[in-house]
C-alpha cells in the first residue's frame, strides 16, 4: 500500500465533495435523474478510495464492521417497514396516517420516496464497500 503524502492530501480534499454530491443524487432521486442506488454507488466509492488511500487499520477506525452492519440492518429494517406499510395501506384502501405528499418539486414531496432513498443508499453504499473489501484483502 502507498503511503505517499500528495495523494492523501488531495483525497483529504476530494472525498468531501464525492459524499456531498452522493448525498444529493440520493435526497434529489425522486425529482431528478437518480436515487439510492446511484448515490449509494457514489458513497460506496468514497469509502473505497479512503481505504486505498490510508490503509486498512485507519479505515478500521473510521468504518468498522460493526458501524456498517448496524447502518447497514438499520437501513433494511426501515426499508422494509416502509415498504410493507405502504403495500398493506395503499392495496388495501386502508385510511391510516400517510406521509404528506408535499408540493411538487420540493424536497420534501413523494411521500415514501425519500425516505426509502435514503435507506436504499445507506445499503447499497454499505455493500458495495463490503464487495471491495472481500476482492481487495479478502476480509471485511
Amino acid at each position: 500500500m502507498m503511503h505517499n503524502t500528495i495523494l492523501k492530501e488531495i483525497s483529504k480534499m476530494i472525498i468531501p465533495f464525492i459524499q456531498i454530491f452522493g448525498f444529493y443524487v440520493i435526497f434529489h432521486g425522486h425529482l431528478s435523474p437518480g436515487g439510492g442506488f446511484a448515490g449509494g454507488t457514489i458513497l460506496g466509492t468514497s469509502f473505497i478510495l479512503y481505504k486505498i488511500v490510508h490503509g486498512k487499520e485507519k479505515t478500521k477506525e473510521k468504518l468498522s464492521y460493526k458501524k456498517l452492519m448496524t447502518c447497514m440492518c438499520t437501513a433494511l429494517i426501515i426499508y422494509g417497514f416502509l415498504k410493507g406499510y405502504s403495500f398493506i395501506t395503499g392495496g388495501s384502501h386502508l385510511h391510516l396516517p400517510q406521509i404528506p405528499l408535499g408540493k411538487p418539486g420540493n424536497i420534501l414531496s413523494g411521500g415514501y420516496l425519500l425516505p426509502l432513498n435514503i435507506a436504499v443508499g445507506i445499503i447499497v453504499a454499505v455493500t458495495v464497500y463490503f464487495f471491495f473489501s472481500l476482492f481487495y484483502e479478502g476480509e471485511i
